[in-house]
């Protein structure tokens, strides 16, 4: 299994899942067998089935407008992280969700794993500094600085 290609499969498809509100593509990039935590300290949804809940009701009351995904980055062990940035509408009302997702793998480059950190902020909002990067940043060959 090829991290960086699972990691790239896996935030694509979030991007284009989470903008559709498409649930069983979602699911789709996980392993029946799954832990997801979608913050560090809730329980942990265990399986697709949960997963699959969990995302059904997080998307009831949003109205994505714009779902970006920076660049995958990839670590040992099948594990990698991602940046994400979601403007929306809730209740009618303008909103940004901002955070990141780290997954781990298995070999046949499902997740098996992942834990969110995100926070939500009134209307819409570009996250501060240099670290986010645009989702064509990751069509563009890599730079390299001397």
């Amino acid at each position: 299994m090829d991290t960086a290609e699972a990691a790239r499969r896996f935030v694509a498809g979030w991007q284009a899942g989470w903008a559709r509100h498409d649930v069983d593509a979602l699911i789709g990039l996980y392993a029946p067998d799954c832990v997801h935590r979608s913050m560090p300290f809730r329980e942990p949804h265990r399986g697709r089935a949960a997963l699959a809940a969990y995302l059904r009701w997080s998307f009831e009351d949003e109205v994505p407008l714009d779902v970006r995904f920076g660049p995958p980055v990839v670590g040992p062990d099948g594990v990698a992280v991602a940046e994400f940035r979601v403007l929306a509408e809730e209740g009618g009302h303008a909103s940004t969700l901002a955070g990141c997702v780290f997954v781990r793998f298995d070999a046949d480059g499902l997740a098996v794993e992942t834990r969110d950190y995100w926070h939500t902020a009134d209307g819409h909002q570009e996250p501060e500094g240099g670290l986010f990067l645009e989702p064509a940043a990751m069509n563009r060959p890599p730079t390299s600085r001397s």
